[in-house]
Parts: C-alpha cells; sequence; structure tokens
C-alpha cells in the first residue's frame, strides 16, 4: 500500500524509525529549523480520542467511521489480520498519513492536521532504522541533539534508557555490531528518551525469532509499567496482544469489531471473526438452534442438545441479561466454545457424555490438543492429563455450559 505522507523534514527529527540517512545530512537539516525547542521535555501520559475517523488512499476506503477512545497510561493494542487498517489507523494518529474526515485528539488538543512534530508522540516502525554510521549512544541522543536538548538532559536521558533497555555496556557499538534484539532495543531507546505523551509500535517484534519476541515482549510489559506512559501497539499476533494489552482492539475491513480488555475479548467474543481469530485452536463452533424443550432453553443439534438458560444474552443495547423471553420458534445460531472447555474423559461410566473419536493429538509440552470427531464436526478439547490416547480411541466428552457462546447464524453476532 502506498502512503501520502508529510514531508520528510517534520519526520526526521520528532520520530524514532525515521528512514536512515547520514549524521552530516541531518546535521545540516537543523539549520533550517532555528529555535527548535524539545517537544519532549517532560512526560505525561495523555489520551488519544478518534472521532468518526475515514481514510481513503487511492481512491480506496481504508478505514471508515471509526471511533477509538484510549485513556492516560493505557496499553491498547490493535490486532487483526493483514489489511485490516490498524497501520494505517496508528500512522493516522502519528500525522504520517492525511484523514479524509474525522477527528484526532491527544491530550484533549485537536491534531488532526498538526505535523507530526506537533503531536508529542515517538513512534517505532517494524525496521530498526538506524543510523548505521552512529553509535548506540548518538543514536538514542540524535532527535535530543537536534532540537537542542541541553547536553546534561541528553545524558540523562540515554543513560535512563539504556538502563531501562540493558543498552549500557552497548552504547559505543554501531548497529552492524548489533544483534536483532538489540538494534529493536535501540530503537524502542529512542523513542523513550523523548520522553512523548504516546508512544506508538507497529509490529516492532515481527522481524524477529520466536525467542527473542518472547524477551522483547516482556521487557516492553515491564517498561510500560515503569513509565506508565500511553502506548498504542499494533500487530497481528494475538499472543503479544493478549500479553501486552490493556485493553485491545480487534479489527477487520477497517472497523473495530470489538473493543476491551484481554480477558472480555477472549471470554465474550462480540461475533464469529473475533471468537475464531482469538486463540489458539480457535473457538470451537457448532451449527444447531435454540430452542425451548421441557420448560427450558436448549441448543439443540440432530444429535444432542444442551441446556442454556442461564446464558446471559445481549440486548440491543449491548447490555447482558438473562433470557426471559421463550422461543416462539427454533431459531438458527451457532454455539462457540474454547477447547479448554470441552471436558474428555473414558466412556465406561454411563451419562458421561457424548461420544467421539479421536482424530490427532497434538502434543504441546504441558498440555495436549485432542481433536475429536463428532458427527463430521472436529471439536478441540485442551487436556492435561497424562492417560495415554491414540487415534481412533473412542472418548466421552462435554462441555461447561456457563462458558459458550451463542452468536446469530445469519449475522455472526453475539446473541
Amino acid at each position: 500500500m502506498t502512503y501520502v505522507v508529510k514531508q520528510a523534514n517534520t519526520l526526521a527529527s520528532p520520530l524514532t524509525g525515521a528512514a536512515d540517512m547520514t549524521e552530516s545530512a541531518d546535521t545540516a537539516r537543523t539549520d533550517n529549523m532555528p529555535g527548535v525547542a524539545d517537544a519532549a521535555d517532560t512526560a505525561h501520559a495523555a489520551n488519544v480520542a478518534v472521532r468518526n475517523l475515514t481514510i481513503r488512499l487511492g481512491g480506496n476506503t481504508v478505514i471508515e467511521n471509526l471511533d477509538l477512545d484510549v485513556q492516560p497510561g493505557e496499553f491498547v493494542v490493535l490486532l487483526g489480520p493483514s489489511g485490516c487498517g490498524k497501520s494505517t489507523l496508528l500512522h493516522s494518529i502519528a500525522g504520517l498519513i492525511d484523514v479524509t474526515d474525522g477527528s484526532i485528539e491527544i491530550a484533549g488538543e485537536d491534531m488532526t492536521w498538526a505535523d507530526p512534530k506537533d503531536r508529542r508522540i515517538a513512534l517505532v516502525f517494524q525496521s530498526y532504522a538506524l543510523y548505521p554510521t552512529m553509535s548506540v549512544e548518538r543514536n538514542l541522543s540524535f532527535a535530543l541533539r537536534i532540537n537542542g536538548t541541553p547536553k546534561a538532559e541528553i545524558a540523562r536521558r540515554v543513560a535512563r534508557a539504556a538502563e531501562m533497555l540493558q543498552l549500557g555496556p552497548l552504547l559505543k557499538r554501531k548497529p552492524a555490531q548489533l544483534s536483532g534484539g538489540q538494534r529493536q532495543r535501540v530503537a524502542i531507546g529512542r523513542a523513550i528518551v523523548r520522553e512523548a505523551d504516546v508512544f506508538l509500535f507497529d509490529e516492532p517484534l515481527s522481524n524477529l525469532d520466536a525467542k527473542l519476541r518472547t524477551e522483547l515482549r516482556r521487557e516492553l510489559k515491564q517498561l510500560h509499567q515503569r513509565l506508565g506512559a500511553t502506548m498504542i501497539y499494533v500487530t497481528h499476533d494475538q499472543v503479544e496482544a493478549m500479553t501486552l494489552a490493556t485493553r485491545m482492539a480487534v479489527m477487520r475491513g477497517g472497523a473495530i469489531q470489538q473493543f476491551g480488555t484481554p480477558a472480555e475479548v477472549y471470554a465474550r467474543p462480540a461475533n464469529l471473526f473475533v471468537a475464531t481469530f482469538l486463540g489458539t485452536p480457535a473457538m470451537n463452533l457448532v451449527n444447531g438452534t435454540l430452542e425451548q424443550r421441557d420448560g427450558a432453553l436448549h441448543f439443540c443439534t440432530e444429535q444432542w442438545r444442551l441446556d442454556v438458560s442461564n446464558y446471559a444474552f445481549v440486548d440491543r443495547f449491548g447490555e447482558s441479561q438473562p433470557q426471559s423471553q421463550p422461543q416462539s420458534s427454533p431459531r438458527p445460531c451457532v454455539l462457540g466454545v474454547r477447547a479448554e472447555d470441552v471436558r474428555i474423559g473414558p466412556t465406561q461410566s454411563e451419562g458421561a457424555g457424548e461420544r467421539a473419536k479421536i482424530s490427532l493429538v497434538e502434543p504441546m509440552g504441558n498440555h495436549r490438543v485432542v481433536w475429536l470427531d463428532y458427527h463430521g464436526v472436529q471439536i478441540a478439547s485442551i487436556d492435561q492429563s497424562k492417560t495415554p490416547v491414540m487415534p481412533g480411541d473412542t472418548l466421552a466428552f462435554s462441555l461447561d455450559s456457563t462458558h459458550v457462546s451463542l452468536f446469530d447464524a445469519a449475522s455472526g453476532a453475539r446473541l
């Protein structure tokens, strides 16, 4: 995707992760910016409010009428598949993309048309984008130096960032002498020294291997706890989103499908897309109908039924309340249940539940995923027992009815 961005000279100094260029060229650029003050002398966690945002690029509507509220000090993660608009949203907040309609407020001020350098934000890109001719120390201090920050203050901020990110022994090295994880820490440190109101991260860990991602993910979470800063983070990795976020916005097709805490989104997905996008394995889905039988509300298939009388249905205002009105006729719906809420066991005892054959067993170290073939429907169960099981074995299984989700068969919305 091609973006129409602001002029390069507004991006080089205030935003981390700008394109590589020689130190001499950047130093010369400061001659054109006399009297520029450091945009981040002090750090203040700020709110971000996006209202009715619409962005069209090349005739295509990427985002339309989107609202997002980020509270001061929150760690908000924008999660979704490639092309869903999450990076476009982040770049519009940073001021790298002009909006078509709507507004963006940062710390209560309208920043919709403000230059990136005036937004008191720091941005970490997916690529490290470090200046190859500079040492780690000079990479960290570059934006402060060209903004005329006093030397003593630069030294304080660099020392603070280096301590936070364990970069002290690396300050004299050049980027070519660093590992991938070390380079990404430098890129993050370059944002920290600016002490901005809002920190923006555009998939900063996606270029790292699994072990480094896990380590830096933990460091980022600890960093947020120490700084107490407002952070907005883009990723397509659900593990990153679940572990880092204070709240997460699941996006699809330029729209936010659900915005809430990781626990809320995981336990009560707003629709089928969210239900299947989160979770490994994805939520089990079974087609059926809602029917009144024997004086209670049941989810029914041709083979079995489950009492869902205590299910908290969502009314048209989005609030949860017990189902009180009887179903006049069967209503097509989809039942969703997480793999950890599917219980399996031996088939000897009567009434132990439905029975199904094992189609696959996936050992995962501290647990295993047992796949059951139930009348052509594949149902996954997370099992932590040590009982030997093999494909072809028959097991009983039951569902925890207090942890199921019901979705409308036509719209996919949560019932």
